[in-house]
């Protein structure tokens, strides 16, 4: 089944109008000040995460196959999420959580499928798992907007779900039972949305009832042409590559976030543009996995809206998503100072308006006055700083931590450089990942 309106022929026809949702003005220079403790800017918001995910850094980084890829990386990521429990979830997110909050992160989109237990069976409380998220940004005391993901097929060809897989799925009216409980919910500093999986797992005609069912302000994430197989199977399948079968079927606007889209065509760089809808870039993952570059040049061009997050968290550092999606770019052009625009000709400006000017968009949260970053005005890298080279100076400059306070919704979460629960959540952390890796003591990564 096929949605909405639907071209043939050509990929040469014109990207879809804008919306009329209104869509984010080009991005300021963030607001920088100085304050007695350092410098002060708004805070980031991170927008992908899969907070198990941090479990497993680093636990990947041998061999496996000679052709090591996205899909054998999905092998361990399999293995180590049949793992989880509430518990173990609650932990790992939590010391997470923390560390984004030390970096500068203020917010995080989780998007977020460990719904049921390793064999599929649900919880006594089918949220279970989402409470534990929920509880975790409640403890660290970050902004979280929760996107409970909908995961049916196993592929485009709509294949049942593997047995690893059975824990992540749901038949719609489930899943809209578990949307509208965990809507009921939100709060000042929760938000709830959707995450479609991707199109390979949710077919054509579940995603249609979803969308029709969802509020109207409802913000949808969906992973999307993140790999080159995914393309080619959307080709095979539903004869359109996946931005443009998504253009054509569905109603993106500003509220939508399109993460990964590394793969694109001129036609789908322009008609994301065009939607008004975010593109979500993860560098360090999308290089982790060897995913391939975003075209950010040609994206910025055409006016394009789009933030960052850490995915699978083998970084937890606004600073290198930022310093490596401006280095790629370099990387496979030659040329330096790529992210700049007309009127902002500094690279870290830039970065900085382009994630703030689309937060709202995609987390869901309208007004964030009060999450502020201070960097040390002190540290050796931002000597003789001024507001004018601050970013540049914070991005471009070293690895050394400058964050020294951190404020979520007025309240204080971090100062000095700690969060005021680090000490008390990473014992946590450290419990759960000895039971997490208690059956693996000589290599993760040996099935």
């Amino acid at each position: 089944m096929e949605l909405g309106w639907r071209r043939r022929g050509s990929l040469s026809h014109p990207p879809p109008e804008r919306s009329a949702m209104p869509v984010s003005p080009p991005p300021p220079a963030p607001h920088v000040r100085q304050v007695d403790a350092g410098w002060q800017l708004p805070g980031i918001a991170n927008l992908h995460s899969h907070a198990f995910q941090r479990a497993m850094a680093g636990l990947a980084e041998r061999q496996t196959h000679p052709e090591d890829s996205f899909w054998t990386w999905r092998d361990t990521m399999y293995r180590m999420a049949a793992r989880f429990d509430p518990d173990s979830l609650h932990a790992v997110a939590s010391q997470l959580y923390v560390e984004m909050l030390e970096a500068g992160y203020t917010t995080v989109c989780e998007f977020h499928y460990l719904h049921h237990a390793p064999d599929g069976r649900s919880y006594a409380d089918p949220t279970a798992m989402s409470q534990a998220l929920i509880a975790a940004a409640r403890d660290a005391g970050i902004r979280l907007t929760l996107l409970p993901v909908l995961y049916m097929a196993g592929g485009f060809d709509g294949r049942a779900l593997g047995e690893r897989q059975k824990r992540f799925g749901h038949d719609v009216d489930g899943y809209l039972r578990l949307f509208e409980t965990l809507h009921a919910q939100s709060s000042d500093t929760l938000r709830v949305g959707c995450a479609l999986h991707s199109l390979r797992a949710v077919p054509a005609d579940a995603m249609h009832v979803v969308l029709t069912a969802l509020p109207a302000d409802a913000r949808v994430h969906i992973h999307i042409a993140e790999q080159v197989g995914e393309v080619q199977d959307c080709l095979a399948i539903r004869d359109r590559r996946p931005v443009e079968w998504l253009l054509q079927n569905a109603e993106v606007d500003a509220r939508w976030t399109l993460v990964h889209a590394t793969h694109l065509n001129d036609w789908e760089v322009a008609g994301i543009a065009n939607s008004g809808a975010t593109v979500a870039i993860c560098p360090t993952t999308e290089a982790n996995l060897g995913d391939g570059l975003f075209r950010l040049r040609d994206y910025l061009a055409a006016g394009g809206a789009w933030g960052i997050g850490s995915d699978s968290h083998i970084s937890v550092s606004p600073v290198e998503e930022l310093r490596w999606l401006e280095y790629g770019q370099r990387l496979v052009s030659r040329h330096r100072n790529i992210a700049v625009r007309p009127d902002s000709p500094s690279v870290g400006e830039t970065l900085l308006g382009g994630v703030h000017a689309t937060a709202a968009n995609a987390t869901g949260f309208e007004d964030t006055h009060d999450d502020v970053v201070v960097l040390d005005a002190q540290a050796p890298i931002l000597a003789g700083a001024g507001a004018e080279d601050l970013a540049d100076r914070w991005i471009f400059s070293g690895n050394r931590p400058v964050v020294v306070e951190v404020e979520v919704a007025g309240s204080t979460v971090v100062r000095g450089g700690r969060h005021r629960d680090r000490d008390a959540v990473a014992a946590r952390f450290h419990s759960a990942m000895a039971g997490l890796l208690a059956s693996s003591r000589h290599r993760f990564t040996t099935p």
